[in-house]
């Protein structure tokens, strides 16, 4: 059966039922968290609208006490799952289409969650959907399992793998085509301590695991020279940004470029400009140090520079920088290869910072290990297959990435798209990735991920 011809029937149901899920604002709010909810009403709501999508056509769902749900099809003793999740990243700044309202432009469906992963998400929802309403008989259950969570830790997989069935073998639909084998493993690093600084509050980045587009800073010592540097800086390294000065305060603000810590290159980190100014125009110590060692997204002033094998160069990113009464507290987001060892990641890290005499101490939060399935495996090959069949893609290989998925949570998983190799974007026209500004996904090569989905559920859900 043709996937792509069945789904034509099916498109307009699908952008209203996306519009209506990306209508939510699912963002983790720990403010309004309780007993069915552990990550508050936006969360709780994106699941209920889910699951209450299952119900209606006929599915069999299970709501996990409001950590994830599943909406199943078919019987069996093994079965097959599609892992996804509801949950999104805060807004930031810049945004020029609603980011609740799931516009079209030409041929582009733009909200946060679009492309991560409320888009992918129902692409799976309808994969089951058309499963079902083929009447395609299988021997392994399909199991699509919806997280709320994924950006803020994946404690919603922690709690559903102790309480819920776990699939066979299956991939989670949050990443690229074609099959995604291999994920870095990731490492939280926290600096800490007290400061000596003329900064005296700072409270920059919302999550690890973006960016810094916009950061601000207060300093207790301003004049007329300071302003002509600060001119100077950002013409010379092409930022925006601004000075209040109140008299006795000076407010600094910078403006840079989001994006996905698992490429920090691709963004500019207006925190670290911030600290790199103040470091070297007001010959503040400590922002100068703290710039000097994170600057580098491959880390090498920490000496931690590493290229694997099968997952390239190690990836650092500072995601949320906190300054105020005398005190520091700094998170680095690191993406690290297979081949890396951890432990010698975090002993160079402090050795680097004892060299220097930093005045934070160096601190590890957690470590999440790598994900590596073996590329010539039943589940890679009928992946790989069914991707090639439908985008008529021979040429693109198989790859691993920085990001983080919930396929780490699950034995025989990988990633596996929705995103396409060289999309093109129509001449002025913006499109924002995963994390950032005017989020958006190419139509068509959505609807071409849920033929390619359905396809992948059949082929792996028959012995």
């Amino acid at each position: 059966m043709n996937w792509l011809q069945e789904l034509e029937t099916y498109k307009e149901d699908f952008i209203r039922d996306l519009r209506g899920l990306i209508a939510i604002a699912s963002i983790e709010d720990k403010a309004s968290a309780r007993a069915g909810a552990p990550f508050g009403e936006g969360c709780r709501k994106a699941l209920d609208y889910m699951l209450e999508l299952g119900r209606k056509e006929g599915f069999e769902v299970k709501d996990y006490d409001g950590y994830a749900g599943v909406i199943s099809y078919g019987e069996g003793t093994e079965s097959v799952g599609v892992l996804a999740h509801l949950d999104i990243v805060p807004l930031g700044d810049g945004w020029t289409k609603d980011p609740y309202g799931g516009e079209i432009e030409q041929g582009y469906l733009f909200g946060r969650g679009a492309l991560d992963d409320k888009g992918p998400a129902m692409a799976g929802f309808y994969a089951l959907k058309m499963l079902k309403d083929k009447g395609i008989q299988l021997d392994r259950k399909i199991m699509l399992i919806l997280g709320c969570n994924e950006e803020t830790g994946m404690e919603c997989m922690k709690y559903y793998t102790q309480h819920g069935e776990i699939p066979t073998m299956g991939f989670t639909p949050d990443a690229d085509f074609p099959v995604i084998y291999g994920e870095k493993g990731g490492l939280h690093v926290r600096l800490k301590g007290d400061v000596q600084t003329c900064i005296t509050s700072m409270h920059a980045g919302e999550r690890p695991n973006i960016v810094i587009g916009k950061a601000s800073l207060c300093v207790d010592k301003w004049n007329d020279a300071y302003m002509d540097m600060f001119d100077f800086y950002l013409k010379s390294n092409g930022l925006k940004g601004s000075v209040a000065y109140d008299g006795k305060q000076a407010v600094l603000t910078m403006e840079g470029v989001s994006a996905h810590a698992a490429m920090p290159y691709n963004g500019v980190n207006a925190g670290l400009h911030l600290l790199n100014f103040v470091g070297s125009a007001m010959q503040d110590k400590f922002a100068y140090d703290t710039y000097a060692l994170l600057h580098d997204w491959q880390g090498k002033p920490l000496n931690i520079a590493i290229e694997g094998a099968y997952m390239g160069f190690l990836t650092m990113n500072t995601g949320i920088i906190h300054i105020a009464d005398g005190k520091a507290d700094i998170t680095i987001d690191i993406r690290y290869p297979n081949d890396a060892d951890a432990n010698l990641i975090i002993d160079n890290m402090k050795k680097s910072a004892e060299k220097r005499q930093y005045a934070l101490d160096v601190l590890l939060e957690h470590d999440t290990k790598p994900l590596f399935v073996d590329p010539q495996s039943t589940l890679v090959s009928t992946l790989s297959e069914v991707y090639q069949e439908y985008s008529k893609d021979t040429f693109t290989p198989n790859k691993t990435i920085g990001g983080g998925t919930y396929a780490k949570k699950f034995k025989n998983f990988v990633a596996f798209g929705p995103e396409f190799p060289k999309t093109e974007i129509p001449e002025g026209l913006y499109v924002g990735g995963c994390h950032q500004k005017d989020e958006g996904v190419k139509l068509e090569d959505l609807m071409t991920s849920i033929a390619i989905y359905t396809a992948a559920v059949e082929k792996l859900g028959k012995k």
